[in-house]
């Protein structure tokens, strides 16, 4: 147990001597190349920070007005009827827009309803099988200069709500 604790705390170290000893036998200048990905990289985020920032506000203000709260009592009867929990619901909801806000939508499930419940099953299973999309996209698209991202954002948004599904699905045919 502790060679593999002395492993993974210097797996990074290790990696950074070998690229740059690499770079040496190819002659390559380590340090300038070092700083000229340092600098595009500084660019990048420049370039990205406006998205962030909205998305920023988005979450802040979708998690504070009740909004969430007020969209599931609206689709409740639906849920009854596909036999999804509405507990889950919040995180359905918050994964596709950001992995923070949904990380902390499926501690507060999980310390409700405990993780080897139905529902904390079913949680893990969305949190594993989703992705946050919106920021994803965002930060994919925005970096390269892609301005219409309509139908990326349909089919990544289709195979969120394929997964939340497939995730209740095999939790009630498995059910316990």
């Amino acid at each position: 147990m502790k060679f593999i604790d002395y492993l993974s705390s210097s797996a990074m170290p290790i990696i950074i001597l070998l690229i740059v000893f690499y770079g040496v036998l190819e002659k390559n200048k380590v340090f300038d190349n070092f700083l000229i990905g340092a600098k595009e990289g500084l660019e990048m985020v420049v370039k990205i920070f406006p998205t962030l920032v909205g998305l920023f506000v988005a979450i802040g203000s979708l998690r504070t007005s009740g909004i969430i709260d007020l969209l599931i009592n609206f689709i409740k009867p639906i849920l009854i009827i596909l036999k999804i929990p509405s507990e889950i619901m919040p995180l359905a909801m918050l994964r596709p827009i950001s992995g923070s806000a949904s990380m902390a939508v499926a501690t507060d499930i999980m310390k409700k309803f405990g993780v080897d419940s139905k529902i904390g099953l079913i949680t893990s299973t969305i949190m594993g099988s989703t992705e946050t999309t919106l920021y994803t996209i965002s930060i994919y698209t925005g970096s390269v200069g892609i301005k219409k991202t309509r139908f990326v954002l349909c089919a990544a948004l289709t195979a969120d709500i394929v997964s939340v599904i497939v995730s209740v699905f095999i939790w009630n045919i498995l059910e316990f």
